[in-house]
C-alpha cells in the first residue's frame, strides 16, 4: 500500500513539474460569452468581427495537434462550410465556419506552434478572425449552457 501511495505522489510531482495534468479530465472547459457550433467551433464576437477556433471539447477528443491548415487572409467563408483542418496524432478534422464573412487575420503562430490549439484553445489557439457578413447567423449558434448539454449528450452516445 505504501509503495502505491509513494508512486502516486511521485507521479503527481512529476506531472506538476512537467505542467501536465495527473488526473483524467472529467469535462472540457466551456467559456461564457462565446457562441458554439454543433461542429465544435467557438466564436467570440467583438463588434462586427469574430474570432474563431475549435473548442476545448474538440481538441480533447482529437489529441495532440501536430498541424493546422490555415486559409488565406481576404478569402470569404460561409457558415457551415470547411475553411481549414486540424491534424492530430489521432485524426484529421475539418474546421467549419460558424459564421460567414471575410477573413481578416489568421493565427500564423499555429504554423510553428500547433499545440496552442491543445494548451490554449480559447486564447493562443484561435484560428481565424472574420468580418461578420450576416450577424443573424449568430442566432443559430449555442450559448455555453446549451453547448455543455450538447457535448454531454454527444459523449453519452459514444
Amino acid at each position: 500500500m505504501a509503495a502505491a501511495a509513494s508512486w502516486a505522489l511521485w507521479a503527481c510531482r512529476a506531472a506538476s513539474h512537467l505542467r501536465i495534468s495527473s488526473f483524467p479530465r472529467a469535462f472540457s472547459t466551456v467559456l461564457k460569452d462565446l457562441k458554439y457550433a454543433d461542429t465544435h467551433e467557438w466564436v467570440k464576437v467583438e463588434g462586427d468581427s469574430a474570432t474563431i477556433g475549435i473548442t476545448d471539447h474538440a481538441q480533447d477528443h482529437l489529441g495532440d495537434v501536430v498541424f493546422v491548415e490555415l486559409p488565406e487572409v481576404g478569402a470569404t467563408v460561409s457558415q457551415g462550410t470547411n475553411f481549414g483542418a486540424v491534424e492530430s496524432v489521432k485524426a484529421t478534422s475539418d474546421i467549419n465556419a460558424p459564421v460567414s464573412g471575410e477573413i481578416l487575420q489568421v493565427n500564423d503562430e499555429l504554423s510553428e506552434k500547433p499545440g496552442f490549439v491543445n494548451g490554449s484553445p480559447y486564447e493562443k489557439g484561435w484560428i481565424i478572425k472574420v468580418k461578420i457578413s450576416d450577424p443573424s447567423e449568430l442566432n443559430s449558434l449555442m450559448d455555453d449552457e446549451k453547448y455543455k448539454k450538447f457535448c454531454e449528450e454527444e459523449d453519452g452516445k459514444h
